[in-house]
């Protein structure tokens, strides 16, 4: 089969497609047919060495929507069925910007049925980082949240999320987008073009802009950080509990956003999609910015 990984760290162009072994999965796990698979951030952080693994071959792709195509012993899947999933890791030989991807199978949802594989595609990665990073904060009905890059894939998720738990939600953007994270629940915006400085009061910050110190600011005396890089929050101070989520595969947790999607209580968002073949240029478009959503493989 054809999977897209790095085998010397650098930008865009080291991005190769290489043909591998079609892998097969063992106890508890899941081989996918992968019809769509989202590109994120990180996914140009692996492609950089920013989280090693120098001097071996390691996979690209995280997000996963596709058909279940061979079970290992004891998986509680079964072939044909049209699933979701998140194949975690950043230094693995074979990741899900490939023709098929095996998973653990308590990493697996089934897809959702109102949208398509592309679509589907963009919300495991970033809904599971949104809603794990809420979890952290521990808000309740009522409480005020700022969320850092409101109008991005990981912030809009977050606002969706935070908005239907009851919780008073203020976006972080651009001027331009506030029509948009209005949209998604936010009462007010915050405009982004001069930063978090002058927000102030929140009861937390979900930072999935990774302002630092700066999204800090906007938090009141007590209050609570959340970041979206683990171990990258800043130091805690006026008595601010500061964390960072470091997203974790659950199917159980997917099934649940899978059923907000289905209730059109989730907002998914593609901003292009590029076959397999021409996932370097995908990694350039990723790397020149100002998009909305996600650029999506497909194999």
């Amino acid at each position: 089969m054809r999977a897209a990984v790095v085998r010397a760290f650098g930008g865009p162009e080291a991005v190769e497609i290489v043909d591998v072994e079609l892998p097969e999965p063992g106890a508890r796990q899941v081989r996918i047919k992968v019809t769509a698979s989202a590109l994120n951030p990180v996914d140009a952080g692996v492609r950089a060495g920013i989280f090693g693994g120098a001097g071996r071959q390691i996979g690209l792709g995280w997000d996963v929507a596709g058909t279940v195509d061979a079970v290992g012993p004891a998986a509680a899947w079964s072939a044909g069925e049209e699933v979701v999933a998140l194949a975690h890791g950043v230094a693995a030989p074979l990741g899900a910007h490939a023709e098929y991807v095996v998973v653990d199978t308590d990493a697996v949802a089934l897809a959702p049925g109102s949208v398509d594989a592309v679509h589907a595609a963009t919300l495991p990665l970033n809904a599971l980082t949104a809603v794990q990073a809420l979890d952290l904060l521990d808000l309740a009905p009522g409480d005020s949240l700022l969320v850092t890059g409101g109008a991005g894939a990981v912030g809009g998720y977050a606002v969706e999320i935070a908005a239907r738990r009851g919780v008073k939600v203020a976006a972080l953007a651009r001027a331009q987008d506030e029509e948009f994270v209005r949209s998604l629940g936010a009462t007010r915006l915050v405009d982004g073009a001069g930063g978090a400085d002058g927000a102030g009061g929140f009861d937390a910050v979900l930072d999935a802009a990774v302002l630092g110190s700066e999204a800090l600011a906007s938090v009141r005396d007590g209050g609570a950080y959340a970041g979206v890089i683990p171990q990258a929050q800043p130091a805690a101070e006026r008595g601010v509990r500061t964390t960072a989520v470091e997203v974790a595969s659950d199917g159980v947790r997917l099934a649940e956003l899978v059923r907000a999607v289905d209730a059109g209580e989730l907002t998914l968002r593609v901003a292009g999609t590029y076959a397999l073949a021409d996932a370097a240029e995908a990694h350039a478009r990723l790397a020149e910015g100002g998009l909305r959503g996600r650029l999506v493989i497909v194999p």
